[in-house]
């Protein structure tokens, strides 16, 4: 198990201050998450350079923080360097069942994300261990899946046609290749079908983000209902993966269901965090802002730090800032990416 603990021995200043950014809890939580989003950017240069496997390092660095909100964007934020050095870090968390669910769970999505064969044997045996939580279980489903359909789409002579996306996330699920006879009901049809697998309901759900963008397509509001019923679904995977892609669209057709999943006390918090930081990504619209402050003393506390790095964000968006970090070259260099 690798040595979450371990002191800070990269000598670039930049990586050494990120890192002591991110791993000081009496830092204000916003300044540490845009601290590792810039982190993130450096772990998943692709191909890697010097600063890299220190950033890694940086990042798991934070896994000893009590705060589940930050431990789990750690691991997203791993899972989305693509980086086999992140694998044992995740690997340590998924195993660690006195973790919190939340943060097993991204760390399950991660090891799918970079799409390692090595982790498969572990993900089925979360997948079927007697006992384990059902977020863990779901999202260790979808990881062997999408690890089996990425290595299987290698060997096939004719590859699925998968409309390009505006998004450049590493998401759970491929969407659903587009053709003449996938429309927004059909996709929304597979969405909404709770006898399918998850992992092909995944695959239409991010077939209609596709759809949801850019904002002005004729299909967007119609995908972005679509995905919004998807909130009254039994799983709370689900649900919070529908939030998230919320978030990612910043869609405003989308603020009155993010509204009301953040309002329902009886909501899983998993949830509720992902509503209120995709509103967040919704703050220059008008009222957002206010709705978000409401719930700055919620009882739970994964749900009270998400709001406040959903304010912070919001205040970048009104910003016009280029980037949502704490190193302007690394802002210059991702928009000209």
């Amino acid at each position: 198990m690798p040595d979450h603990f371990q002191p800070d021995d990269d000598t670039d200043p930049t990586i050494s201050s990120l890192r002591h950014t991110l791993t000081t809890e009496s830092t204000p939580l916003a300044h540490r998450f845009r601290a590792l989003f810039s982190l993130k950017h450096l772990a998943s240069t692709h191909p890697p350079t010097a600063q890299t496997a220190p950033a890694i390092r940086a990042i798991a660095a934070a896994f000893a923080s009590p705060s589940a909100l930050l431990k789990h964007e750690l691991a997203y934020c791993l899972g989305q360097s693509k980086n086999v050095a992140a694998v044992p870090y995740l690997e340590a968390v998924l195993r660690d069942v006195d973790e919190d669910a939340m943060c097993r769970h991204e760390a399950a999505e991660a090891l799918g994300a970079i799409g390692d064969v090595g982790c498969v044997g572990l993900l089925r045996a979360f997948r079927d261990r007697v006992g384990e939580e059902v977020v863990v279980r779901e999202t260790c489903e979808i990881a062997v899946e999408r690890i089996e359909w990425e290595v299987g789409r290698g060997g096939k002579e004719e590859e699925e046609e998968i409309k390009t996306s505006d998004f450049v996330s590493i998401d759970p699920a491929p969407p659903l290749a587009q053709t003449a006879s996938v429309d927004v009901p059909a996709l929304e049809r597979t969405l909404l079908d709770t006898k399918l697998p998850l992992f092909q309901r995944y695959r239409a759900m991010f077939a209609l983000r596709d759809l949801s963008s850019p904002p002005d397509l004729p299909t967007a509001v119609p995908a972005v209902h679509a995905l919004a019923r998807g909130l009254s679904d039994p799983s709370a995977l689900f649900r919070h993966e529908i939030a998230f892609v919320f978030g990612q669209l910043s869609h405003p057709a989308s603020i009155p269901s993010l509204i009301e999943t953040l309002s329902d006390l009886k909501e899983e918090s998993m949830v509720r965090h992902e509503a209120a930081e995709a509103l967040g990504s919704l703050g220059e619209e008008d009222g957002v802002e206010e709705v978000l402050r409401r719930f700055l003393d919620d009882p739970e506390q994964v749900v009270r730090e998400s709001v406040v790095v959903a304010l912070d964000m919001a205040e970048f968006e009104k910003s016009g800032a280029l980037e949502y970090s704490t190193i302007p070259s690394v802002a210059s260099v991702q928009q000209a990416a």
